[in-house]
């Protein structure tokens, strides 16, 4: 059978500690693709002379060409401009456009069959342009967004509960900004509903951290943004895909017409499995919640726009 390829494209902070996941998971063998000589290579370099310690069998090779990332069953695409205090995501629209154009040809080139997940921001962008570019099927192209936003989300109520994260579910849906829509109603304690434990006010509060969670780590590393968290988040994709685990996540998926969205990769929970993005859950929502899904689909439809004014 072989050993499955995940091709990193992009050996920056997030790109380097998904290689050190894959090879201490043994989900794969890793390309780190990046167009700065050496850093890739001197990465996977470090990540194999870790390999023994970690007794794991995981072949890593660093490289500035794309052609080796031929056959990659799953590639994951981080290439591009992290944030810096003071910007949003969508300030790096431009910068990211050009990288995600020169990416996206060589992964249509290269890995014709493989599954896509975008972690360049402004995400529901980058991944749209992703789509465009390689003409790639709909459950084969997708972006991490959700399960990150998620995972804040939990992180936050599990200290403000001081239950264990492992019993805290929570759903972030819509676009990956601060339009995001955190699903405080579908948030419980194994079963029991968050509002038991919070008060309204303080879930509030905490929505609003969730959505500027990424802008605060941005504002106390100074030199760039998280990069443990997404890795960690991604990750979970491709395991979920090339395992066949059939996890309802939440990630940037193709719509043509669910929740009233056609043509735009938006938030929205998913079954992730071998084939993909197997299938889209609707969920029913509250007025509140179709506003705040509609006010995030708006900005996302509006940046396509000037995406598409830059042509």
């Amino acid at each position: 059978m072989g050993r499955k390829k995940i091709a990193l494209v992009g050996a920056g902070q997030i790109g380097g500690t998904m290689a050190h996941l894959i090879a201490g998971r043994e989900l794969g063998d890793v390309v780190l693709v990046d167009i700065k000589e050496g850093m890739p290579q001197g990465k996977a370099l470090d990540i194999t002379e870790a390999t023994p310690i970690m007794k794991s069998d995981c072949k890593l090779i660093g490289t500035n060409d794309y052609k080796d990332m031929e056959g990659a069953d799953v590639v994951i695409v981080t290439a591009g401009v992290p944030r810096k205090p003071g910007m949003s995501r969508d300030d790096l629209l431009g910068i990211n456009k050009k990288i995600m154009e020169a990416v996206a040809p060589n992964i249509k080139k290269y890995a014709p069959d493989a599954y896509v997940i975008v972690v360049a921001n402004p995400l529901d962008i980058m991944v749209h342009l992703m789509k465009k570019i390689t003409g790639f099927p709909k459950n084969r192209v997708m972006g991490m967004a959700g399960i990150l936003d998620t995972a804040r989300f939990r992180a936050f109520l599990a200290m403000e509960t001081g239950f264990s994260v492992q019993e805290i579910n929570a759903m972030v849906l819509g676009g990956h900004g601060d339009t995001m829509v955190p699903m405080p109603r579908y948030a419980n304690v194994n079963g029991v509903p968050i509002s038991k434990f919070i008060s309204e006010e303080r879930i509030e509060e905490i929505v609003t951290r969730t959505r500027k969670g990424g802008g605060e780590i941005v504002g106390l590393l100074k030199t760039g943004s998280a990069f443990y968290a997404p890795a960690e988040a991604a990750i979970q994709m491709a395991t979920a895909i090339l395992h066949d685990q059939k996890r309802l996540l939440p990630c940037a998926a193709y719509l043509e017409g669910e929740y009233g969205v056609n043509g735009f990769f938006i938030g929205v929970p998913v079954v992730l499995g071998a084939d993909g993005v197997e299938k889209i859950i609707e969920l029913d929502l509250n007025d509140k919640e179709k506003e705040m899904f509609a006010t995030s689909v708006d900005h996302v439809k509006k940046l396509i726009g000037e995406l598409e004014a830059m042509n």
